[in-house]
């Protein structure tokens, strides 16, 4: 049986300096108090995305542009619910894999992902029928690790512990 040779969205197939990620990994979004998510690993997507039930634009007294949205971030666990608020940095259009267009409000915040933590844009829309609750394109990977699409959660353990079991 041949072996998979894993991806590497910067082309450097064979680089020991960077960390191997599988197709699917288990992140942090600090700025927004998501301790935990389950990621999808997706080259093939060029921009992120996070799945929200809902969401409200609005603007501050001083102008700004803002987004308060609300995410159940562990899928089997529909209770749990979170409420977040960001500032806007971009509407813009995306297709889905399905070639759909939708306008998309996108904010700026910190993914931390085994450990590495970097900014990244992040667009908003309900992932619902999904599987993951977030998608990491390309453009957030930004050529920092090395995929496996063979494996899973390879930087680490399940974060959904970071949240309790039961509705209390």
């Amino acid at each position: 049986m041949d072996s998979i040779e894993p991806v590497s969205t910067t082309g450097l197939e064979g680089s020991p300096d960077l960390p191997m990620i599988g197709w699917r990994e288990w992140v942090s979004l600090p700025d927004l108090g998501i301790a935990g998510v389950k990621a999808k690993i997706d080259t093939g997507a060029r921009s992120s995305a996070l799945h929200t039930h809902d969401y409200e634009l609005y603007e501050t007294p001083s102008g700004e542009r803002r987004v308060k949205f609300h995410l159940h971030p562990i899928r089997r666990r529909r209770w749990l619910e979170l409420e977040c608020d960001a500032p806007v940095t971009a509407t813009r259009e995306v297709k889905d894999s399905g070639g759909h267009v939708e306008v998309r409000p996108f904010i700026t915040t910190t993914v931390n992902l085994g450990g590495r933590e970097w900014v990244i844009d992040l667009s908003l829309t309900n992932r619902e029928s999904m599987r993951f609750r977030m998608l990491l394109g390309r453009s957030a990977l930004g050529g920092q690790f090395r995929i496996d699409p063979s494996r899973s959660y390879l930087l680490g353990k399940s974060l959904a512990g970071a949240y309790p079991k039961r509705p209390s």
